[in-house]
């Protein structure tokens, strides 16, 4: 028996964990005391990382399916039957009769990190499309037109801050979401202890609203309304600051005062002017919101909203505030200043417009059953499960079994992958090395850690990143080394760049002198040493590099979060757009809905501890408990509706009707019904035992595919209007 260290993949705490090997497998996980991102925090996800590492219903080899028939195959022979195909297809219809669908959990792994978009790349297709569009698109879109960058999404500086608003999110039990934190729960905790307030806004008295000093139920879908009216507030009290930009954005607050949008959202006017008047007295504050809000009819205008606030309360780019990460692979500086565009092509059935280079998930049904020139011929997925993840998932799953040609990367027979032709199985999590590219983006400290594997690869197994890699290579149709070509981009550029410490090098030495196993961890080097804490090849003794890393196995702390909005504007001006006017636009639809009054039950979705998306429900640990999939509504509209507790209701929307258990709790505010996200296993030929004895339902069934946020393309999934009654 042996002790192995690793960070968690499974949520984007990414807590470091102590895993314990016996006889060659994974038989434990407890939380690594001595990381210096977690301190031994843990939640019950990372304690079952030996469940999902030896889950027997988990694929071990690459899958071939003929009609309803599946056969295991070797590797050469999949990869033989992905090219004939995928370039068959391509052949007949052309590139963009071939279409690509990356799944959340690319996000948790370097291999997706690494290669994810780049396989998109090579399909040759516009048809890209990710779990983006049903999460948190909206927050790309209004950092790219208030900063010029899509990833630059300040984080709060929960260390340091005195005051949090939370609105939309359930931290404790998500572990944090575009706010990397292990221990959130802790640190929202130290928070109040040290003196400060939190205040969460959330039409659920979730665990994480019990922590705070006050929680204010919201009806879904109008926080933007809240968010105008501190906005206005600000203004009209002479508590803002004022950039440029800011006589703009006092402009459109007019018509929002509290007052006016009290009835909307639900809020007492009073308190949304204490809330404005809180956040600009408070030594440091953050405005911090998260998939409730995303996942809304005014998801990208509320996302801006939160950073309109932290800069009109001077808490943007400050310690204690809404600050920007440093990630170890990004190099420190000012890049090119390009700006952030919208909508350069648009989708061939609804002409949606393309946002960060892929299109909303919600139409990539449309593209495969409509036919005529680019319809969707062949499909590649990699870790995802958009027929349970997706508004009208039901319809999609039906559309998939028409295709000529699907190939998924995945290690289950879920509710998509079943419509494949071919199954290319990554191998389990130990079995890889990790390293967070997405999340250093995110975090709410600057570290850098690295976790080797912890046990090899069976004889002629690949990891994800050489079946990625391969897989790019055969969507290209060329015979290059992906690695390589974009390893020497990188040490040309850097050689060429008079600020980069390697300026006027030799590129042939810098790439010879590069360490790592594999191709992939030589270009994870490469961008560690040349990252803004790297070594630079010698030029900075002590910096980061692999190898420092490798001797690190509880990670390296490189400090708090430091001011740096200098090198993270890319806009052509050089400074905030604080009023863009795609959002100024926008701003009418918000206004038109201060006349409406919301009535009737509307659905939000709810995150549990022991969940994350589609992809955990066949962990018998994670199962246990509060973990399930039931219908959540307040004792007053259950006995109106006359519902029993752990009986089934209906609950009917205007796209479809699931019957699901009722559980009636005062969680929820009046007029509000919850139901869990990526349920409903259990559909004829998945592989997932566990997860089909807790099958739940889709919440998806009752979403529409036609509602979305216009702007950012996100799926609308909070604030669905809904008919319960006694099934």
């Amino acid at each position: 028996m042996t002790t192995a260290y690793r960070i968690c993949p499974f949520c984007e705490a990414t807590c470091g964990l102590e895993l314990t090997i016996t006889d060659g497998r994974v038989t434990g996980a407890r939380g690594d005391k001595d990381d210096v991102f977690s301190r031994g925090f843990i939640c019950p996800k990372g304690a079952t990382f030996d469940e999902l590492e030896n889950d027997p219903d988990r694929l071990r080899r690459p899958m071939v399916r003929t009609g309803a028939d599946w056969r295991e195959v070797t590797w050469d022979e999949a990869f033989a039957v992905v090219e004939r195909e995928l370039t068959g297809v391509a052949e007949r219809h052309g590139p963009q009769s071939r279409a690509i669908y990356l799944g959340n959990p690319n996000a948790h792994t370097l291999a997706g990190g690494l290669y994810a978009r780049g396989l998109a790349k090579a399909l040759g297709s516009t048809n890209v499309y990710s779990a983006s569009t049903v999460d948190q698109m909206p927050k790309h879109v209004s950092s790219g037109l208030l900063f010029g960058d899509s990833l630059a999404i300040p984080v709060p500086d929960l260390d340091r801050t005195s005051y949090l608003l939370i609105l939309g999110a359930n931290p404790v039990d998500s572990g944090g979401s575009l706010c990397t934190a292990a221990d959130f729960p802790g640190k929202l905790k130290a928070l109040r202890a040290r003196g400060g307030t939190l205040v969460v806004v959330d039409p659920r008295r979730t665990r994480t609203a019990r922590l705070a000093d006050r929680h204010f139920g919201i009806r879904p879908g109008t926080d933007a309304y809240l968010l105008f009216g501190i906005v206005h507030t600000l203004f009209e009290e002479g508590l803002a600051e004022r950039p440029e930009g800011a006589g703009d954005v006092e402009g459109l607050s007019g018509g929002f005062a509290p007052e006016a949008v009290e009835d909307v959202c639900g809020v007492p006017a009073a308190e949304i002017r204490r809330l404005a008047r809180e956040l600009a007295a408070a030594p440091s504050a953050a405005v911090y919101a998260r998939i409730g809000t995303s996942t809304a009819e005014f998801g990208t205008i509320t996302s801006w909203l939160v950073d309109v606030v932290n800069i009109l309360t001077g808490n943007l780019d400050r310690p204690g505030g809404a600050m920007f990460p440093l990630a170890p692979h990004r190099p420190a500086g000012t890049r090119s200043r390009r700006g952030f565009r919208l909508g350069r092509w648009h989708s061939r059935v609804r002409k949606l417009p393309e946002i960060r280079g892929e299109l909303p998930a919600a139409t990539l049904v449309d593209e495969i059953v409509t036919t005529g020139e680019g319809q969707v011929r062949a499909l590649v997925t990699v870790a995802g499960n958009p027929v349970l993840s997706t508004p009208g998932g039901d319809r999609l799953g039906e559309a998939l079994g028409d295709l000529e040609f699907m190939v998924s990367v995945d290690p289950y027979l879920n509710e998509t992958t079943r419509h494949a032709h071919v199954i290319l199985p990554p191998p389990p999590p130990s079995r890889s090395g990790h390293y967070d590219i997405a999340f250093g983006d995110l975090a709410v400290r600057n570290t850098a850690r690295y976790s080797p594997p912890v046990l090899p690869l069976a004889d002629g197994e690949p990891d994800e990143c050489a079946i990625l890699a391969r897989l790019t290579r055969i969507a290209s149709g060329k015979d290059a080394d992906v690695d390589e070509v974009i390893m020497t981009r990188l040490v040309r550029a850097a050689t060429a760049d008079p600020a980069s410490p390697v300026h006027g090098e030799d590129p042939a030495d810098l790439l010879g002198r590069l360490t790592g196993d594999t191709p992939a961890l030589r270009r994870l080097d490469l961008m560690l040493r040349l990252g803004a804490y790297g070594d630079g090849f010698g030029a900075a003794p002590g910096g980061l590099s692999l190898e420092a890393l490798r001797n690190a196995p509880h990670g390296i702390d490189l400090g708090p979060l430091r001011p740096r909005l200098d090198d993270v504007l890319r806009t052509p001006s050089g400074r905030i757009e604080l009023c863009p006017p795609e959002i100024a636009e926008d701003v009418t639809r918000l206004r038109e809905g201060l006349a409406g009054r919301r009535a009737g039950l509307v659905l939000i979705g709810r995150r549990h501890l022991r969940s994350n998306n589609s992809w955990m429900h066949n962990l018998p640990g994670l199962v246990r408990g509060s973990n399930r999939c039931t219908l959540q509504i307040h004792p007053d509209d259950a006995e109106r509706l006359g519902l029993t507790d752990a009986r089934p209701a209906e609950v009917t929307s205007g796209t479809g009707a699931v019957e699901v258990e009722v559980e009636i709790t005062e969680e929820v505010m009046p007029g509000v019904v919850s139901l869990p996200h990526g349920w409903g296993h259990g559909r004829p030929g998945t592989r997932g035992t566990v997860a089909a004895a807790h099958a739940g339902v889709s919440a998806n069934t009752l979403t529409d595919p036609l509602a979305l946020d216009p702007l950012s393309g996100n799926a609308v999934l909070n604030g669905i209007p809904v008919r319960v009654r006694p099934a």
